[in-house]
């Protein structure tokens, strides 16, 4: 009796050991599959990286436009207390995607009042909507473009280039920001995710965004100053070219952008010498 038990249980370690084995095995085989798949990727934008786009999109906010107005208003709604204002914007951005993935819309300046709020009450600060409101929605119509930009995209457009602004804000908002700012004749088409009512970095944005030029995805490149924004147009196949503004950041998850410049400037001259 004692030998058919242990000959059973013999049986049993060996069958576990194999069993094992087979899943280490399949593991051991995704691992390099995932890692060959992203080199693919990086591989297949550095050989893009001599060819022109057939468009350039741009994110409107702290890309092109100073936000040091509005970060000042901001500041002042929170009682003075600047270092919340990062803890502001991701929550705005937070929110936003929130929304998405719940399949809900609102205004991203909407957004970005309810995410003071919040953010206000956590921090023993009194802040009703209409104060939130228009701590916001007043200063982000007027903001100036940053001082090289205007120069930057004259630039690009007399080098043949198509100019699209690519922005979570909505369509009123970014019209009326770009003939403030003086920018409104540089753009050959301006599209705001309020008529997909998804916000980026959702790559159906990009798709979106990529259709309504009648473009491939990967004759697109984005320029922004978000790294987040940056990632999402990779992911959707597109190209990059990230504005390194002061504390704005790369996602080291995800691949690196072709371009990579502290200002508009320089990001146009690579771009005119591409052929």
């Amino acid at each position: 009796m004692f030998y058919k038990l242990t000959k059973i249980k013999m049986k049993n370690t060996r069958r576990n050991f194999i069993k094992k084995s087979a899943i280490l095995g399949i593991a051991g085989a995704t691992i390099p599959q995932f890692t060959f798949a992203k080199n693919e990727t990086m591989t297949k934008t550095n050989e893009n990286n001599s060819t022109r786009p057939k468009v350039l999109f741009f994110d409107v906010n702290e890309t092109l436009l100073d936000l040091t107005v509005m970060k000042k208003s901001v500041g002042d709604a929170l009682g003075g207390r600047k270092e919340l204002l990062p803890l502001w914007f991701t929550t705005m951005l937070q929110y936003s995607l929130v929304s998405t993935v719940g399949r809900q819309y609102n205004d991203f300046g909407i957004i970005g009042s309810a995410a003071l709020q919040m953010v206000a009450a956590n921090n023993g600060i009194t802040l009703s909507e209409e104060e939130a409101q228009a701590a916001i929605l007043g200063p982000i119509r007027s903001l100036p473009a940053h001082p090289e930009v205007r120069e930057s995209l004259e630039a690009l457009k007399a080098a043949g280039y198509k100019l699209v602004s690519f922005t979570n804000s909505s369509n009123i908002g970014v019209e009326t920001q770009f003939k403030n700012a003086g920018l409104i004749d540089l753009f050959d088409e301006r599209l705001s995710i309020e008529d997909i009512g998804k916000f980026k970095p959702h790559t159906d944005a990009y798709d979106w965004a990529a259709r309504k030029m009648g473009v491939q995805p990967n004759e697109c490149l984005l320029v922004a100053a978000h790294g987040w924004d940056i990632a999402g147009a990779i992911w959707a196949n597109w190209r990059g070219a990230f504005v390194s503004r002061p504390g704005a950041q790369l996602y080291p998850l995800a691949p690196n952008p072709e371009i990579n410049e502290p200002n508009l400037k320089l990001i146009a001259e690579r771009l005119i010498n591409l052929k």
